[in-house]
């Protein structure tokens, strides 16, 4: 009789067990869910920002042309990609240079260095560039905890028969150390 409460015991241990490590994994995937809308919002505060950017400097640099388009085909890639964090984050760093390039040229222009709604722009674009980075850094953890549930024994046999996978990171192009550091803004 003691030999059927003791089976009985571990098999209510062991559903025990898979239902907790199922419903944490699934707490995970909605909290990596949460943490990807989280930077694709600020993301969009930037693709929103990105033309008031141009047109202001379009006042300025007429003849600038070239710089300007890539800026514009850059915020549109990005902003109409929904790929994976991985394609995205191709995107964004194609856009990341794009702004670096039109601040770059903004320092040829001292009369646009000096323009209130550019400056107020600029702010902004550091403000969320700011936000990005910190949202960057919660998805990161997020998925980072998934991806541990997901491969340690014994929940990854919970994970593998339920179907549930790793994430993939938000990261910068490893090969692009310039898309590592962050857009410079120069007021002066």
């Amino acid at each position: 009789m003691n030999t059927i409460y003791i089976v009985l015991g571990l098999i209510a241990a062991a559903v025990l067990y898979v239902i907790m490590t199922y419903n944490k994994l699934v707490s995970l995937r909605v909290k990596v869910n949460e943490a990807w809308s989280g930077i694709e919002v600020h993301m969009k505060e930037r693709y929103n920002l990105v033309p008031n950017l141009v047109e202001t400097v379009k006042g300025y640099a007429k003849h600038e042309a070239d710089t300007l388009e890539n800026v514009v085909k850059a915020r549109n890639a990005a902003f109409e990609s929904h790929g994976t964090p991985g394609e995205q984050a191709q995107n964004e760093n194609i856009l990341s240079g794009a702004l670096k390039s039109l601040f770059a040229l903004a320092e040829s222009y001292p009369d646009l260095k000096a323009n209130e709604n550019f400056k107020g722009l600029q702010e902004q674009l550091t403000a969320i560039e700011g936000k990005i980075q910190s949202a960057r850094r919660y998805y990161n953890g997020v998925v980072r905890d998934n991806n541990t549930k997901v491969d340690q024994f014994p929940s990854n046999l919970v994970a593998n028969t339920m179907s549930f996978n790793k994430a993939e990171f938000f990261e910068l192009d490893a090969a692009d150390e310039a898309a590592r550091r962050p857009v410079e803004v120069d007021f002066d």
